[in-house]
């Protein structure tokens, strides 16, 4: 179902002749009380009265007509179960006091922008637990911020992560999402844990070997904490074509929470810690060999000293345990001879 725009008169005039219509009929309340009372028009008296209390009976009927709309709010409106179009614009409007409006969603509330302090949620409070109960049956057209909850989620190695996002979006055909899904946001909640979860499990927590996360079949460097980006833009294109029969558009989704899961994540800070030691003894070594060699090279070149293998390797030694130790060295003066 496409949504169509209703075409709705201003209601400023509308309302103006409802009011004027309620002053006089309690004029004319008034003004036939007064005849019957003075016993001198009983009969007009009585067609005033009777004409006051029909328009203070039903004109309430006619007021139901009267729409007010503030900035990028919308009103779907049905006729005895029949969608006729979409109210847009701010403003107030005058339509058939008969349609009513529909917004299934009006009562659901998410971890989200709109749901929150909105000065048309009335707060209930049962057991004492507060809930929030949206009276309005109008539907916002404004950039929206759902947060979705937490999740655990076992990555492309099995590990078990803890991964929460956060979506910007917003209702782009109303007609699509009042009429095509029963809640349109329980249905954009419920997209976004399955999207994240078919996407997350593409990727390794961390930079791992032997790992495709692109599709090509070739080994890559993607990963949840280092191509954070990239994998929060596959989530979006994954969600907006979720929830694109919905009438809802995904403007941008970002990860707002990323770690591994507590039963793990002990385990994994050890690795991590076991890894910068193994890479930092690495640089340590690398750079006492390079000192090692650049001490020979010299001493062979000034031709100070002629050392045979046996006394290189000695000195090899000697030099690379105090370049690579953890505590500083206690030296040894030989005073005798070197051999």
């Amino acid at each position: 179902m496409e949504e169509k725009q209703l075409k709705a008169s201003k209601g400023l005039l509308p309302l103006m002749l409802l009011i004027l219509g309620y002053c006089l009929a309690g004029a004319a309340l008034v003004g036939g009380i007064v005849l019957v009372d003075g016993e001198t028009q009983e009969t007009l008296g009585g067609i005033l009265i009777g004409m006051a209390i029909l328009w203070l009976a039903l004109g309430w009927i006619l007021c139901l007509g009267v729409k007010i709309l503030k900035p990028q709010e919308a009103l779907v409106l049905t006729l005895f179960g029949k969608y006729i179009g979409t109210l847009k614009g701010e403003g107030i409007y005058y339509v058939n006091p008969f349609v009513s409006a529909v917004n299934p969603a009006s009562r659901t509330t998410l971890r989200q922008s709109g749901d929150v302090n909105s000065s048309e949620t009335a707060v209930v409070t049962t057991n004492g637990t507060t809930q929030a109960a949206a009276m309005s049956k109008k539907i916002s057209l404004k950039v929206m911020t759902l947060n979705n909850n937490k999740q655990k989620i076992n990555d492309c190695l099995g590990n078990p992560v803890e991964i929460g996002i956060a979506v910007i979006w917003r209702v782009k055909d109303t007609a699509k999402a009042v009429f095509t899904v029963d809640n349109y946001k329980e249905f954009l909640s419920l997209q976004c844990d399955a999207a994240l979860r078919n996407i997350v499990r593409i990727y390794p927590y961390d930079v791992a070997q032997n790992v495709d996360t692109t599709g090509d079949g070739e080994p890559d460097e993607g990963s949840l904490r280092g191509s954070s980006e990239i994998v929060a833009e596959r989530i979006r294109d994954e969600i907006q074509k979720r929830v694109a029969d919905a009438g809802l558009e995904i403007l941008e989704a970002r990860i707002t929470y990323l770690a591994y899961a507590p039963e793990i994540a002990a385990v994994m800070l050890q690795r991590q810690q076991a890894s910068a030691i193994i890479d930092a003894r690495k640089m340590i070594v690398d750079g006492a060999v390079g000192m090692v060699e650049m001490a020979l090279n010299k001493l062979n070149e000034g031709g100070m000293v002629h050392l045979d293998e046996e006394r290189k390797a000695a000195m090899v030694s000697n030099l690379l345990v105090v370049l690579c130790g953890n505590k500083d060295a206690q030296p040894i003066v030989n005073s005798g001879s070197l051999y």
